[in-house]
């Protein structure tokens, strides 16, 4: 379960606008089925594992934006287009911006392709 005061917390410094889309996203992954989300208060992030494929995701407040990052990314197809970081050995990271539209179905397909690869 995610502690509300951790996430408050990596989140007091951001603008209200990060504050709320944060919330949204870890709201969306947090209700994917198999997904446990921590917050991790050194990487100022939160985690989300699922019980048999490991880590997953991470969501990661930024002063302008919110990036989700995919542990093994740079497997996932990404039909849509929305990965960024082909320049990374591993992972691939999604960023989304306040006032913008948030793509929550192409998100939770990510991760339930993230987590059949690891199945």
């Amino acid at each position: 379960m995610i502690s509300q005061s951790e996430l408050d917390a990596i989140l007091a410094q951001q603008p209200e606008s990060v504050r709320q889309l944060c919330r949204q996203v870890v709201r969306l992954l947090a209700n994917v089925a198999g997904l446990t989300g921590s917050v991790k208060l050194g990487w100022r992030s939160v985690n989300f594992r699922h019980e048999v494929a490991g880590l997953v995701c991470a969501v990661f407040p930024h002063d302008d934006r919110v990036a989700i990052y995919f542990e093994n990314g740079r497997q996932l197809e990404d039909r849509d287009g929305l990965l960024e970081g082909s320049h990374l050995k591993k992972g691939r990271f999604l960023r989304l911006y306040p006032g913008e539209p948030v793509p929550e179905t192409a998100i939770v397909m990510l991760v339930a392709e993230a987590v059949a690869l690891k199945l």
